[in-house]
């Protein structure tokens, strides 16, 4: 039996038992890794699993179960104990499984063919550390990684859908250390993408990660200040983050979202965009459908700086009146739920060296530590460390500071430069925010 008729034969046992609807998951995962510290191999290690999961209705009761093996034979004694489950538990009037859609399994390129062996990982790991310990001022490294892993997702349920698909990915990620003693700093890099074609070149990763830990040395500590701050790219997608949680459906039917009055209201700047794309040929996030069968499309979430959707799946579109946005994420044990697949922030027109320019006294934060963040009113506290801004350039390294905000005036205060790259699946370019509290020393 292939994955689809083994998962039709459990949804069939589903309704022997007595369930009135039900949908099965299968999801198959290879894998195989290698770390390496100081010129020695570390770690290597090969994985394969298989996870089958279960969930059905029994009126609007519902239960999910999950189980590692697919043996067709042991199908009805998985189905008796989910439906036991889901005649004793409370009703939700919610929940529910969607009618299949028609999915357009398009060119989304999410397959490489090239499997790596172990050698090549370690090669690909030793050219990363070997440029970082080339910087010069570099001490010691915490080990460069390479990896490899595929993803099978099939899903069939009892109102007439089946589908899957696969995608892989290719990674690698260097950490060095600089300077002595207590005035040691690190810094990383890594990168990850679908095909190995279109993976950073590791030796210039293992390089970055060696000047910028270089650059962090003999950091100080500011005074607090009110000024500009400018994120990252590697950390400017935490503010995206931020916003999704804030638009995610299930937060939003809750009420414990500070969003959850402001759609057809601006939430951002005027003129900035952001978008959610599963459709995205070679996405790090891509899928054809999401985890409920429903079809994936691009979805424009806010427009010209205003707020045009919510991130929704079946149930919490149900309990806004609304119709899923594609977006329910699931594993084999427990219900879907909404979330974000390729999310982005259009870039802007301003080089960052532009966005920067008039910036007498700022900060560049380039790492962020801790999630001090208010979901209910948007209070937003956070470790940071990073660069000064002065005259308009990158000056001395800080460290030991917080800024601090509510997101909701942040948000109309962003100004994205033109520097998007899609390397993380929640991508943003360089963003500038003017008017957050820097507390120092």
């Amino acid at each position: 039996m292939n994955r689809l008729d083994r998962l039709a034969a459990l949804v069939d046992a589903a309704r022997r038992a007595g369930a009135d609807a039900a949908d099965a998951l299968l999801v198959e995962s290879a894998s195989l890794s290698v770390q390496r510290r100081l010129g020695k191999l570390e770690h290597l290690e090969r994985a394969e699993s298989l996870d089958l999961g279960l969930r059905v209705f029994v009126g609007a009761r519902s239960a999910s179960v999950s189980s590692t093996r697919s043996d067709p034979g042991g199908f009805a004694a998985l189905a008796e104990r989910a439906v036991a489950m889901a005649r004793v538990v409370p009703e939700d009037p919610f929940a529910a499984i969607p009618e299949a859609a028609p999915i357009s399994m398009a060119a989304l390129d999410l397959e490489d063919s090239n499997e790596p062996s172990a050698d090549a990982l370690v090669t690909r790991a030793a050219m990363a550390e070997e440029a970082a310990l080339a910087v010069r001022g570099v001490t010691n490294s915490e080990g460069a990684e390479a990896g490899w892993q595929r993803n099978r997702v099939a899903l069939a349920t009892s109102r007439g859908f089946a589908g899957e698909w696969a995608r892989t990915s290719h990674s690698v990620s260097a950490t060095a250390l600089a300077g002595q003693g207590t005035a040691m700093e690190r810094d990383y890099d890594y990168a990850t993408a679908v095909h190995l074609a279109d993976l950073d070149d590791a030796a210039a990763l293992g390089r970055r990660a060696g000047e910028q830990a270089v650059a962090r040395l003999n950091a100080r500590r500011p005074t607090t200040a009110t000024l500009p701050v400018v994120f990252h790219p590697r950390v400017a997608g935490s503010l995206l983050g931020h916003l999704s949680s804030a638009i995610n459906g299930a937060s939003v039917a809750r009420g414990t979202s500070f969003l959850k009055d402001s759609m057809g209201k601006p939430v951002l700047a005027p003129g900035l965009r952001v978008m959610d794309d599963a459709t995205r040929p070679r996405g790090l996030r891509s899928r054809p459908f999401d985890g409920e069968g429903t079809p994936c499309a691009p979805l424009a979430l806010v427009e010209d700086g205003v707020l045009q959707s919510w991130v929704l799946d079946w149930r919490s579109a149900r309990q806004l009146g609304l119709r899923s946005t594609g977006h329910a994420s699931r594993g084999t044990g427990g219900p879907p739920g909404p979330a974000t697949t390729n999310l982005w922030l259009a870039p802007g027109a301003l080089t960052p060296a532009a966005l920067m320019a008039d910036i007498r006294e700022g900060l560049f934060v380039t790492e962020m530590i801790g999630m001090g963040v208010n979901p209910v009113t948007g209070d937003y506290s956070r470790g940071a460390a990073g660069f000064m801004i002065r005259d308009g350039a990158l000056a001395e390294p800080v460290s030991e500071i917080t800024i601090a905000g509510r997101l909701p005036e942040m948000f109309l205060r962003m100004v994205p430069a033109n520097d998007l790259v899609f390397r993380r699946g929640t991508d943003a370019p360089t963003i500038r925010i003017d008017g957050i509290v820097m507390a120092g020393a």
